[in-house]
């Protein structure tokens, strides 16, 4: 037995609309609705390898700057699949130290997504 965690198994935001928040982590990043068997109205989103859930809310609090990191495979491809879809991002900033890349996207409730490509991350 260990005393230390093994993983972060899912973060919890909330929603003003569970349809349509599933719809887009859908549609973004390729996530998968699961749908409970107890009671619960919380809306489980899952890529298999990373969690999200989303708690049904009246009205939505202001979160900035708060937010959450994805990292994704290929910057160009992942960039043009947004503009596809028709989601807007920050410009993207380079950091030369790490060959790193990031920007920022919002749900359709203001949640901030911070979107990370590393072109050489260590193994």
């Amino acid at each position: 037995m260990s005393a230390e965690p093994r993983y972060i198994h899912h973060v919890n935001f909330p929603t003003t609309d569970p349809d349509r928040t599933a719809e887009w982590y859908t549609k973004v990043f390729g996530m998968k609705r699961i749908m409970p068997k107890s009671n619960t109205r919380v809306v489980l989103m899952t890529r298999g390898n990373f969690d999200l859930h989303f708690t049904p809310v009246e009205e939505m609090e202001r979160m900035a700057p708060y937010h959450f990191a994805v990292e994704v495979d290929d910057w160009d491809d992942f960039l043009a699949h947004l503009g596809e879809l028709g989601i807007r991002h920050t410009r993207p900033v380079q950091r030369p130290e790490n060959q790193s890349r990031f920007c920022y996207i919002h749900d359709p409730d203001h949640t901030m997504i911070e979107l990370v490509y590393h072109a050489k991350r260590p193994n």
